[in-house]
């Protein structure tokens, strides 16, 4: 059997010396004895895994809303094809799956029901009120750090300073890197912010990115909201249809899609780790904070030309897909239910469970804006429907 001391040791002999080795970690908020036989990132893994917020994952929209069809992407299906890609990246670039996958794991917790509808939805009652609004990654922060309730020394999973630094400054297309005025460890989070971000958070980056954009096409070609042909307008699309070209394998066959996706994620992917490699060319046995200096956070990165052509990609599923009739209803449906849960839980907060609102404090107008946030924020699709239901049926029809 190995022990924890024994994997770390094979870390530093395996690990590319800019990467986050298990030994050298910055800790955790509070200390803990180390564990026998797991790292502190794998065991970073495995209370994400087995945290309530993950679980949730499974009854979240990521575009389509989970009661459209059993096909589509979830939040937590989405949550392990990014942590599949991302480690597979960072293997490659000689860096620490473990962490890769803490990072990548917990990057999407903080989402609420329905999506980024619903984020917007609340982002937009909390601004009303005077509020920072709401960031999905200052959620996924405070849920780790405060909201999950799992040991008795501690509020949240007390995970390493490198993960806490990937969940906050987690950025991609769809994503606002966290500010530091997160609830309940304002301190603590602006400490974090100086830190470096990893190379493997860098990677859950771009994994993330190559997650949605690829299986949004898969999504979008199953719900007829967009065709081959409306794809046809991106280059990059036109070479992954050359790569698969074979006698008999027509647009119209099912085969077709898997192996196009399939396709346009592996060009993109090779990019990746290409031009990424090219940057990482002479920084063999310097640190992290080299190679920083030298590229910041576009040292994890595809190449110029392939920034641009996923770019055009990116710029049809927006116009088909994102913003097709169909996901527009669903959209201004989900922020018309929580609007309305919103205005019902305000309008008398003695409506939520105890545990959620003590009924022995005072609280004020924004205390109770953050006590009503969280708590739709927490729900799932399924849930928020439910609720919804329970106070507006059989009055009106959603």
């Amino acid at each position: 059997m190995r022990t924890r001391a024994e994997i770390e040791k094979n870390e530093n002999k395996l690990l590319a010396s800019y990467a986050t080795h298990a030994s050298a970690s910055w800790g955790r908020q509070f200390n803990e004895a180390e564990h026998a036989s797991r790292t502190c990132f794998q065991r970073d893994r495995d209370r994400v895994v087995h945290s309530e917020a993950f679980r949730k994952l499974e009854y979240k929209t990521q575009v389509f809303v989970v009661f459209e069809n059993d096909y589509y992407r979830t939040r937590l299906t989405h949550t392990l094809e990014v942590a599949q890609l991302a480690r597979s990246i960072g293997r490659n670039l000689c860096l620490n799956e473990d962490i890769i996958e803490a990072v990548a794991l917990a990057h999407d917790l903080g989402h609420p029901p329905f999506g980024h509808a619903g984020e917007d939805a609340l982002d937009q009652r909390l601004k009303k009120a005077g509020l920072d609004g709401f960031n999905h990654n200052r959620r996924s922060f405070d849920i780790v750090t405060r909201f999950e309730k799992r040991y008795p020394d501690f509020d949240g999973l007390n995970l390493t300073v490198e993960v806490l630094v990937g969940i906050l400054k987690h950025e991609t297309l769809y994503d606002k890197v966290a500010g530091a005025n997160v609830a309940g460890g304002k301190e603590f989070a602006r400490k974090l912010k100086v830190r470096a971000c990893s190379l493997e958070a860098q990677v859950v980056d771009k994994a993330d990115s190559l997650a949605y954009l690829n299986h949004d096409i898969d999504d979008g070609l199953t719900s007829g909201c967009i065709t081959a042909e409306d794809l046809r307008e991106s280059g990059l699309w036109r070479q992954a249809v050359d790569a698969i070209k074979r006698p008999g394998l027509a647009p119209t066959d099912p085969v077709f899609k898997y192996q196009v996706v399939r396709a346009l994620i592996d060009m993109q992917v090779q990019d990746l780790l290409s031009a990424t490699s090219a940057r990482l060319d002479g920084y063999a046995g310097k640190p992290l904070e080299d190679l920083a200096k030298k590229h910041g956070k576009g040292s994890i990165n595809f190449s110029d030309k392939m920034v641009r052509e996923r770019a055009q990609l990116q710029n049809i599923l927006f116009e088909k897909v994102y913003h097709h009739w169909r996901v527009e209803r669903m959209t201004s449906k989900a922020r018309r239910i929580l609007n309305e849960l919103f205005d019902v839980y305000l309008d008398n907060p003695k409506q939520l469970p105890y545990d959620i609102y003590d009924r022995s404090r005072h609280y004020s107008e924004k205390e109770k804006h953050m006590v009503v946030c969280n708590y739709i924020a927490a729900m799932t699709d399924r849930a928020a429907l439910d609720e919804y239901k329970r106070f507006f049926e059989p009055y009106k029809k959603v």
